[in-house]
């Protein structure tokens, strides 16, 4: 049973991996005395639980890498029971918004991408086979502007990724795997030269989830070579800074992309480059 103490008073639940060594009791006093959370004592204790975190999280009380508390310590400031607790952290992390690691405990992630590349991989897979022509829709909405952006924004260690990118494109060869992820390193660190954080996540969300389009262009006839010289003529670009040529080369790079998806498979060639 909670003290009455306890009951008057909020619950202050900012446990930080950045205050682990100094604060041996898990909780951090919050600044002018005042606690973060109220006791909840209605039916369906969980989602109350649920909705506080989430509210510190959005207000920025609780950040990516911060620690939760131990089960039996949030059963204690929430003034619950642990089954509580545990549905919770359950709920949480079905959401995205942490992550539990065995014998280290449970941390807050960055769960905005993961929340939305899940939710956009839900839709793509119930509305196809319009899904994927969507997605193919928004990425040429948003990448073009990207390029523009990066273009203007870009610093050297974003360049840096890109190139080391293209070169493992090149020396792919059959290795759709290889060529994939360094596909996904240029089209992310372009993003990230955007220095948007809401961009990256959105991007991060959409290319993941055209593997299986990138898996079909690395076997068209053709279609490796075609996005290795566009994946180039955007580099070029954006290593001039210029913002208009980074923008048509995006556009350009994805119109081939489309024409490649459509294009019918063919086994390919040993020694050849990837694609898209």
């Amino acid at each position: 049973m909670p003290s009455e103490q306890t009951r008057q008073h909020p619950v202050d639940m900012r446990y930080s991996s950045r205050t682990i060594a100094s604060v041996s009791a898990g909780f951090v006093p919050s600044a002018g005395g005042r606690a973060v959370y109220k006791l909840v004592r209605t039916s369906r204790l969980y989602e109350q639980i649920v909705q506080q975190i989430e509210d510190s999280i959005v207000k920025g009380v609780l950040k990516a890498g911060d620690q939760l508390p131990a089960e039996r310590e949030l059963a204690q400031r929430f003034g619950v029971s642990r089954t509580a607790v545990r549905e919770a952290v359950k709920a949480l992390r079905e959401k995205g918004l942490v992550e539990a690691y065995s014998g280290r405990g449970t941390f807050i992630t960055d769960g905005t991408t993961q929340a939305v590349r899940q939710s956009l991989d839900l839709m793509v897979k119930i509305g196809q086979p319009e899904g994927s022509t969507h997605l193919a829709e928004v990425r040429a909405i948003l990448e073009p502007e990207i390029a523009a952006l990066a273009a203007v924004r870009i610093q050297e260690p974003e360049l840096g990724t890109m190139r080391e990118a293209v070169a493992v494109m090149d020396r792919a060869g059959q290795d759709p795997d290889a060529y994939i992820e360094a596909d996904l390193d240029f089209h992310l660190a372009l993003a990230e030269g955007a220095a948007n954080p809401l961009i990256l996540s959105l991007l991060d969300s959409i290319v993941g989830l055209l593997r299986e389009q990138r898996l079909r262009i690395f076997n068209v006839s053709g279609g490796p070579e075609r996005g290795q010289f566009h994946h180039k003529r955007i580099l070029e670009a954006v290593e001039r800074h210029d913002a208009d040529k980074a923008r048509a080369a995006m556009h350009a790079h994805l119109e081939q992309v489309r024409d490649d998806s459509q294009a019918p498979s063919a086994k390919r060639v040993p020694g050849r480059p990837s694609a898209h």
